[in-house]
């Protein structure tokens, strides 16, 4: 008997963004696995498609207020939130084996009045997940992240040696299960500029990331670093490394975006069900347009889905 057919949760995100015209695309894309696209039929209608297609449905889920693509509106702030929540009680129900998101606008969540610092730290809390890392994929990369959507002057203060360990272990066990990699090589970068240069340009190397490798090395982890992030990407230093563990956000992303930008994918690792992401934002600028690139959601569904029937053989 064959394995069953993924069911993969689609998110259409910001209702005024390229989000449901991306999700809407989708219906013209063939995937092995059935799609269950939540968000308001209407809407989805409206951007582009009757989205009818022997592997996608429609879970309808209201919008507060007619939305207009380009024009941000507080009033769907909960909308948003609802159709996240609708995909993660599914997936932790088993209703579906992995949930892929478009893009949310952090900033109109905020304008409502709701803390929300992105969809990683969103979905870690509502499941209860005691540690996630959010990866990111493409062009041949794998780079994960030790701080995510934080002020640079805050970043320093967030980096721990005990969560160092913690993020590493995520990282090791999800590129074991998930990917199947039996002993993944894990690059970690310093977080001053030459790793610190001895301590004369900062000591974070010195007293936090260099013993977390260390504590990581004696749970069977090969961590290896720091390495200053000026030459952590150099194609001679990654050549069988699994994955580069970044200090935060751009240190890593613009290498990675460069290589793979519009086919990259957001993985959040540390979740208890799969979910990936599309690499971009809500591009207010061009939605409802017919301009927006469906590539890196048509990646991210199908990562999802490789991930999930990966899970399927491993259960």
């Amino acid at each position: 008997m064959g394995l069953r057919v993924p069911v993969i949760a689609l998110t259409s995100g910001e209702p005024a963004g390229i989000g449901p015209e991306l999700c809407a695309q989708l219906a013209q894309a063939s995937f092995p696995a059935r799609l269950v696209l939540i968000g308001d039929e209407a809407l989805l209608k409206a951007r582009g498609s009757s989205v009818v297609h022997d592997g996608i449905e429609i879970a309808h889920l209201p919008l507060a207020r007619p939305a207009v693509a380009g024009t941000l509106d507080p009033a769907n702030a909960r909308y948003v939130l609802a159709l996240l929540d609708r995909a993660l009680d599914g997936c932790v129900q088993g209703e579906f084996d992995a949930m892929v998101t478009a893009p949310v606008h952090k900033g109109v969540i905020n304008d409502a009045g709701i803390a929300f610092r992105g969809h990683t730290e969103y979905l870690a809390e509502r499941a209860s997940a005691p540690q996630v890392v959010m990866m990111l994929i493409g062009g041949g990369l794998r780079v994960a992240l030790a701080t995510t959507h934080l002020p640079l002057a805050e970043v320093p203060g967030a980096i721990t040696r005990e969560g160092l360990t913690r993020m590493l272990g995520v990282i090791d066990h999800d590129l074991r299960a998930r990917f199947g990699i039996a002993q993944p090589r894990i690059l970690v970068a310093g977080l001053n500029p030459h790793g610190g240069e001895s301590g004369h340009l900062g000591r974070e190397e010195i007293e936090v990331i260099a013993p977390a490798l260390a504590d990581a090395r004696a749970n069977g982890i090969r961590a290896e670093g720091p390495v200053s992030a000026d030459t952590l990407f150099a194609p001679q230093r990654l050549e069988g490394a699994d994955c580069a563990f970044v200090m935060y956000h751009d240190q890593g992303l613009p290498v990675l975006k460069y290589a793979s930008f519009g086919h990259g994918v957001n993985l959040t690792l540390g979740l208890p069900f799969v979910r990936t992401s599309v690499d971009h934002g809500t591009a207010l600028d061009i939605a409802g347009r017919g301009r927006a690139d469906v590539g890196s959601l048509r990646e991210a569904v199908q990562l999802a889905v490789e991930l999930a029937q990966q899970a399927a053989l491993a259960a």
